[in-house]
Order: C-alpha cells, then sequence, then structure tokens
C-alpha cells in the first residue's frame, strides 16, 4: 500500500516549546491520519526529524509498503538522501530509526516542498502547540 506523508516541525524560539505536525493521505490523495504533539523544549531540527519519525511509525503500523515523504525541511531531505552527512549527534539517532524503518518499508522517497505546499502538516504544529500554551 503506497502512502504519502507530510510533515512538520516547529519550535516557538530556537530552541523553545515545540511540536511535530504529520499528515498521511493514502494514493487517492485522501487524508487518512492527521496529528500534532507538544514534544517539549527542543531546535527546529530535532522536532523537523521527530515528525518524520512519527510519520514513519504511523505508516508501518498502516501497513505502507511504499512511502513518499515531503518536507519543507531541505536540510533534512538531503541527509535522508544521503547528500548531507548528519554531523549533529542529536539528530544522529532520528536519521538512523528512519534510516531502518525505510529499510522496512521497502520503498520510501523523500522530497522537499515550499512550506506553502505544507500547510497541513504545518496547522497541526501550530494546533498542538497552541493548546500546549492555553493548558499552561
Amino acid at each position: 500500500m503506497k502512502l504519502i506523508t507530510y510533515t512538520d516541525g516547529g519550535s516557538r524560539g530556537n530552541p523553545g516549546p515545540a511540536a511535530l505536525g504529520v499528515v498521511i493521505k493514502n494514493a487517492h490523495g485522501e487524508t487518512i491520519e492527521a496529528f500534532g504533539t507538544y514534544i517539549g523544549h527542543t531546535t527546529n531540527n530535532q522536532a523537523e526529524y521527530q515528525a518524520l519519525v512519527a510519520a514513519m511509525e504511523t505508516a508501518t503500523k498502516l501497513g505502507a509498503t511504499e512511502v513518499a515523504c515531503f518536507l519543507d525541511s531541505e536540510l533534512i531531505v538531503k541527509q535522508m538522501k544521503r547528500e548531507y552527512r548528519v554531523r549533529d549527534l542529536a539528530l544522529q539517532t532520528h536519521y538512523l530509526k528512519i534510516y531502518n524503518m525505510a529499510q522496512k518499508i521497502g520503498h520510501v522517497t523523500f522530497t522537499h516542498v515550499p512550506r506553502e505546499k505544507n500547510k497541513e502538516a504545518d496547522a497541526e504544529v501550530n494546533k498542538a502547540l497552541d493548546a500546549h500554551a492555553r493548558a499552561r
């Protein structure tokens, strides 16, 4: 089964309060999962990676055999495509987790998209951050 994921991570301040956003669509473009999660005080890059981890875990649980991942983080796309090395030790753990899940799934692609093409995932990030801010 082919799934399409859109992920985003963000922090208000860098580092600061952070959240991840995930939108998963089926091959027909219909949303089958969408969620945002507050992840604590961290950096933008940490949040971006954690969003991709969450998307891959969800895709695996849904039985995906092919996943097209769309992110607005050019850095992470280039790292996942092995065009850039992952020098940050804190990010290497996430990279390896995603890499290993991709191997189990079979066919996974990583594509950079501009922010305006990633509005749904961004909205999930902001909903989670706003809900956390209200709850404090």
